[in-house]
């Protein structure tokens, strides 16, 4: 069931939206060649208790039998995408891009954002991923405001990233947020086969999050049973923002 928040709801979930926010900004900037995702992690978890929150990702298990997931920053670098652990740890090196998914519980509320970083000198072929994959987000935004339907930001995000050449990722979708890491509605990417249509109200809470390839869209779990990486061994780049919807439009939550 898709869920509208009311006004107080929305005051404490823009609360945990600017301690994730401001976290993750301070993690792209400790992300340097030589820094680990195990110091990254470390840092966010710092960070975010330190501001009364609780990383919501840390010990997640998911609608699955999962084993809990065993750190609180996802940190996907490269050719891998999504859900990275970042403990034990990976040392990065320059001319890599790294996905820092991070997600925050602020007194029940849950608010989720990813940035893919560049770690020092990246090739033009990564910086151009980045740079179309970030204005992706963009386009899906520009589409939110009541009485518009999902079916609007998958269109926008997928015929942005097809104009430019790239691929949108097929297997793993945007969506709701707020009392849980994930709600309903599914958010694609992409214009889904029977993509049910889901119109937008004002005080829906979602997290929009176009995953973006090089070449071809399909991908692998790795056998640590989270890491998702590209099927091809090309690079992928992924952003998410949690907004709320509005009358006209959107309101940002995960933003300082």
């Amino acid at each position: 069931m898709v869920t509208i928040k009311n006004p107080e709801e929305i005051k404490l979930l823009r609360q945990s939206g600017r301690i994730l926010a401001s976290v993750l900004n301070e993690l792209v900037e400790a992300a340097k060649p030589g820094a680990t995702t195990r110091e990254l992690d470390q840092l966010a978890i710092d960070l975010i208790t330190s501001a009364g929150g609780r990383p919501s990702f840390q010990g997640y298990c998911g609608s699955r039998e999962e084993k809990p997931f065993p750190s609180a920053l996802c940190a996907s670098v490269n050719e891998e995408l999504v859900h990275a652990p970042a403990a034990p740890g990976h040392t990065l090196r320059s001319g890599d891009i790294v996905g820092l998914d991070l997600g925050v519980d602020y007194k029940g509320f849950f608010t989720d954002m990813t940035i893919t970083a560049l770690v020092g000198n990246v090739s033009k072929e990564a910086r151009d991923l980045v740079k179309v994959t970030k204005k992706s987000l963009d386009k899906g935004l520009e589409k939110i405001k009541e009485g518009n339907y999902i079916s609007d930001i998958s269109r926008a995000i997928q015929k942005y990233v097809e104009d430019h050449g790239y691929s949108v990722i097929r297997q793993l979708v945007g969506h709701g947020v707020g009392y849980k890491v994930h709600e309903e509605p599914s958010i694609p990417n992409f214009i889904a086969p029977g993509q049910p249509k889901i119109e937008l109200k004002a005080g829906m809470v979602l997290a929009i999050e176009p995953m973006v390839a090089v070449g071809d869209w399909r991908v692998k779990t790795l056998s640590d049973g989270w890491t998702v990486m590209m099927a091809d061994g090309g690079l992928a780049a992924h952003f998410e923002h949690t907004v709320v919807v509005t009358k006209n439009g959107y309101e940002l939550l995960t933003q300082e």
